[in-house]
């Protein structure tokens, strides 16, 4: 009697774990974006089921997805993440084992200019989100809520490299609204008990990136023979790293992960504007010829620009034995390449977007 009372608990357990299994859902918010939609091709490889929500703003870009958007495993959903009728329901229907949360503006100048964007985006649609995830904790305990954050949040670091535990010192409005919601995801974790981890990156770079952003602005201008602007002296130090080290870092949280931690994710290669700039351009000879406009052009700085970022990740190479990957000359190469060979991705994007420069009506007259 007793071996088949046994027998019969471990048939009921073995079920369990195969359900558990089967519910292979997981949310990405901001998909149609540069990380997300990288996060989930990711994701998609790993054969999990990814819905993707994104209210499709400017930076949205379905091009983004044309790999993967008739895939059995993708479903893609236009929502904001703060609709309180849409996303509660979302959240019912498909009960996510994990919710990647990289739903954000995102890109300083444009923040320089309209911070109350920001704040509506990045703290306020935030919030309902955590509004909608203490509803979901109610018939779902079995998921997390990754946020991943920016590593401007610590502001300048003139010296050394921010660790987890540094205080805050965010110089701009983005970099202030994406420090505001980690604080507010982080008290959500400690006064509600919702399953949540933080990720703070350095600067991304790599297939699928906005051309308001540094790397594929220039490289967009190379290809298009136009100057290569630089603010300021060009001596501004940005950690890189390659997006899918940022992807895979992402996903070892979720698999490794401490509820309640926040984690530093980067490469721990800085390099100066200038530095890339002029890597581009030794690569871009490779494969075309470039126009007698393709030069380093020096313009003025913009309002409150950090000299310096550096984070140490020292804590993801030890708890989750992560590290990155990519060596910095050659993802630039196969970013470049990416570029090169996909042209038409530009067509999805407003060219006033690409084009026009943002936060410079505030600049200080000399």
């Amino acid at each position: 009697y007793c071996d088949i009372v046994v027998i019969h608990f471990k048939i009921l357990e073995y079920n369990i774990i195969v359900l558990f299994n089967m519910n292979k859902n997981i949310i990405v918010t901001g998909g149609l974006g540069f990380i997300g939609s990288n996060l989930i091709d990711l994701l998609i490889k790993k054969n999990f089921h990814v819905i993707n929500i994104d209210k499709v703003n400017y930076s949205s870009n379905f091009y983004n997805v044309k790999n993967f958007k008739f895939k059995k495993n993708y479903k893609f959903i236009k929502c904001d993440i703060g609709d309180l009728k849409k996303i509660p329901k979302i959240l019912s229907k498909y009960k996510p084992r994990a919710i990647f949360n990289l739903a954000a503006e995102t890109h300083v100048d444009r923040s320089i200019d309209s911070p109350k964007q920001f704040v509506n985006s990045n703290i306020l649609s935030l919030f309902n989100l955590l509004e909608s995830l203490r509803k979901l904790k109610k018939i779902n305990k079995k998921f997390k809520l990754i946020h991943i954050s920016t590593d401007e949040v610590f502001g300048d670091i003139l010296k050394g490299r921010s660790k987890e535990n540094d205080s805050y010192k965010p110089s701009s409005p983005y970099a202030a609204s994406k420090a505001s919601s980690d604080h507010l995801v982080y008290s959500y974790y400690k006064t509600y008990n919702l399953p949540i981890i933080i990720t703070n990156c350095t600067n991304n770079y790599g297939a699928n990136q906005h051309p308001e952003k540094l790397i594929p602005k220039l490289i967009y201008n190379i290809i298009n023979n136009l100057p290569l602007p630089i603010y300021g002296n060009g001596k501004n130090s940005r950690e890189w790293i390659y997006v899918q080290d940022h992807c895979e870092a992402l996903f070892k949280v979720f698999e490794k992960g401490k509820l309640g931690e926040f984690y530093n994710i980067g490469s721990g290669i800085n390099l100066s504007n200038t530095q890339i700039a002029k890597i581009l351009l030794r690569i871009s000879k490779k494969y075309i010829s470039t126009g007698s406009k393709v030069r380093l052009k020096y313009i003025k700085d913009r309002p409150g620009h950090d000299v310096r970022y550096a984070l140490n990740s020292n804590k993801m190479k030890k708890k989750l034995k992560w590290l990155a990957k990519i060596n910095i000359e050659k993802g630039l190469e196969k970013t470049f390449k990416w570029y090169l060979e996909n042209k038409d991705y530009f067509k999805f994007l407003n060219k006033r977007d690409i084009v026009k420069r943002l936060g410079n009506k505030w600049l200080k007259k000399v």
